[in-house]
């Protein structure tokens, strides 16, 4: 596991580090999503379309029995 560092400017942009967009496959136009819990937060890089699904929001449902249950609607 690595670690990187940045710093945020006075209107909270940041600038996210060579080795994480090199590690993500970041190129200039892609978007990351941002997760997060009580453990901290996850950056990834986001999918097409990820800002359309209406249910990403929805970490209720992510469990394996609503996966069964709905997975094939």
């Amino acid at each position: 596991m690595g670690i990187a560092f940045s710093k945020l400017t006075t209107k909270s942009q940041t600038v996210i580090p060579r080795e994480v967009r090199e590690r993500l496959g970041l190129k200039p136009g892609d978007r990351v999503r941002y997760s997060y819990s009580a453990s901290g937060v996850t950056i990834e890089k986001a999918g097409h379309g990820a800002e359309d699904d209406p249910f990403a929001v929805f970490t209720e449902w992510s469990g394996a029995a609503d996966e069964e249950a709905y997975g094939r609607l």
